[in-house]
């Protein structure tokens, strides 16, 4: 009788298995991948946050939930995954920033606070007694007039990107991604191909109530939290592009079609 895959060392983090994992922090990236798709993407003029906020009832006030966060004055934050971890860690990177303002006379730079929230993570993988976070951050920001993005990971990994989503829709996000991102795009490209990737990866309508956008600015290095009407006016230009690509590829199958015909 052969033991189980996980035999016990799923009950202690700090326990490896004999093929070198800890399994507690794989069910942490788990409960990552079953959270809301949140969106980060870097263009030459700024970073845009975008994160779909799914309300599971339409009792729920959509304000209410947060999934994106200003960190500092030229920083901002994209969760996905357990909530209340994700605030935790917010907060955390709110005093490391202030710390960073108050030491040094200056504000933090976006990789210096990405790799101290992630030794903190870290540690949370090593100790008894504590669980690893059950939460993943896009961290975006401008600082001496360049734009970073990072994703962190529940181990503690730490990855910069041009442009990635976390949660339940990275799949589909990161083909988007991988299709259609180019190095020179505007703030306005930036965001329509991040609303391009949240419709794609998301299983239901995508509207202002649902969706929340920030972005950074490269002129004036300062977080802003888009408003609804603003919001809606993209993501009604989005679904106009769409609707539009989707007639031209209906329109070549059925010029395809008529070919064929008359060829037979």
């Amino acid at each position: 009788m052969q033991p189980l895959q996980s035999a016990g060392y799923d009950r202690a983090i700090t326990v490896f298995s004999p093929d070198g994992r800890l399994f507690q922090v794989e069910y942490a990236r788990e409960a990552v991948k079953r959270g809301t798709t949140s969106i980060g993407v870097k263009s030459s003029e700024g970073i845009v946050l975008a994160v779909d906020k799914r309300t599971t009832s339409k009792l729920v006030e959509a304000s209410s939930i947060e999934k994106i966060f200003k960190i500092d004055e030229h920083i901002g934050a994209a969760t996905s995954g357990l909530v209340a971890d994700a605030r935790a860690l917010v907060e955390r990177a709110r005093v490391e920033a202030q710390i960073n303002k108050i030491t040094y006379s200056e504000p933090i730079r976006v990789d210096s606070l990405s790799k101290k929230l992630c030794d903190m993570l870290q540690l949370y993988t090593q100790n008894g007694g504590v669980r690893p976070f059950g939460s993943a951050l896009i961290i975006g920001g401008v600082y001496d007039g360049k734009c970073k993005l990072f994703e962190t990971d529940p181990s503690g990994a730490l990855i910069e990107y041009k442009a990635t989503a976390i949660g339940s829709g990275r799949s589909a996000a990161m083909e988007i991604f991988e299709e259609k991102y180019e190095d020179d795009l505007t703030l306005d490209g930036a965001i329509e191909l991040a609303l391009t990737a949240i419709n794609e990866a998301t299983d239901h309508d995508t509207t202002s109530n649902n969706v929340e956008i920030a972005v950074i600015k490269m002129e004036d290095e300062k977080y802003v939290k888009l408003p609804q009407d603003k919001v809606q006016e993209y993501i009604d230009a989005v679904l106009a592009v769409e609707e539009e690509e989707e007639e031209e590829v209906e329109e070549t199958e059925a010029e395809s079609e008529e070919d064929s015909e008359d060829e037979e």
